[in-house]
């Protein structure tokens, strides 16, 4: 990881105090409670949290990174060429590492991706936000 990402990356812990970044708008489906599933989306409604309002970090989930094709064949061929480059014959070596070198840059792309982080927060007002970007709050 580069100093860049390091500065970016705030990651969250569980039982860490924060507060809303940013007013929040909250928009969808309610059901009243008791209702069968299939009667979701009965009503639309909207609720607005202001920025400030603090709370504690319930949960964080990490999503990792996912690999495309690409990623994954640099990841076999750099392999199969750092564990047996040597031992290969000069034109099956060099083979290699041009196509390793096709794929470095999906490979640094793929490295440059943040990872995402999303936390369930108990707000000290009672409610409780889930699967929330971890970027909505500031530590306190």
């Amino acid at each position: 990881m580069t100093d860049e990402e390091d500065e970016g990356s705030m990651t969250l812990s569980v039982g860490q105090r924060v507060r809303l970044a940013a007013d929040l708008r909250l928009a969808g489906s309610v059901t009243p409670a008791g209702e069968p599933p299939q009667e979701t989306g009965a009503f639309a409604a909207s609720l607005s949290l202001g920025a400030g309002i603090e709370g504690t970090v319930e949960h964080v989930e990490e999503h990792h990174r996912q690999q495309n094709h690409e990623v994954r064949e640099y990841l076999r061929l750099k392999s199969l060429l750092d564990d047996f480059g040597r031992q290969m014959p000069s034109a099956s070596r060099t083979q290699l590492e041009e196509q390793v070198g096709t794929l470095e840059e999906h490979w640094a792309a793929y490295q440059r991706r943040m990872l995402r982080v999303t936390v369930r927060v108990r707000l000290d007002n009672g409610f409780v936000l889930d699967d929330v970007p971890e970027e909505v709050f500031a530590s306190v």
